[in-house]
């Protein structure tokens, strides 16, 4: 394994541990650590697929990670009513 192949590893373990802790209902699916886990994952699983030049996957990151923002803002705005 290279250095790309590790970066891209890490970032897509996030996304999965973000999943993996949604599916179990470990992490609320609109809470803000699932979004920030979204964001961090899709973000350096980006930077690993721009360092190999692999154009799709970048578009497939960046808007992973983008919409997670909008999630997250979303869910810091909404009044927390309990």
């Amino acid at each position: 394994m290279n250095s790309n192949d590790i970066i891209g590893a890490i970032g897509v373990g996030i996304i999965l541990l973000a999943y993996f802790l949604n599916i179990f209902s470990l992490i609320k699916k609109d809470g803000s650590l699932y979004f920030i886990l979204n964001i961090i994952g899709a973000s350096i699983a980006c930077f690993a697929s721009y360092l190999i030049d692999y154009i799709p996957f970048i578009i497939l990151e960046a808007t992973w990670a983008i919409v997670s923002v909008f999630g997250l803002i979303r869910s810091i705005k909404k009044p927390n009513l309990f």
